[in-house]
């Protein structure tokens, strides 16, 4: 078995691959930069979203107590001033 014999066995997915980097090369270094950049973009803002969010439901939540012991404590209010 020669090498040209052992090459011709190749698996589907090492062909798909190759194809695949082929598709690449043809597309220009400017679409391929403008693809990178986007990608990274993508990334570091999904940072900032999380961080966002942490934020938001943080607040939510102190939002939520403050309502809580709001509305009783003014309740107890009206009740006192209905007594008198």
């Amino acid at each position: 078995m020669g090498k040209k014999d052992a090459g011709a066995t190749k698996l589907p997915v090492d062909q798909y691959r190759k194809q695949i980097g082929k598709q690449d090369y043809k597309k220009t270094k400017s679409a391929l930069k403008a693809t990178r950049l986007k990608a990274e973009a993508k990334k570091t803002s999904s940072g900032f979203r999380d961080a966002f969010l942490v934020i938001a439901a943080i607040l939510f939540f102190v939002l939520c107590i403050y309502a809580f012991f709001y509305l009783n404590l003014s309740t107890e209010l009206n009740l006192d001033v209905d007594v008198d």
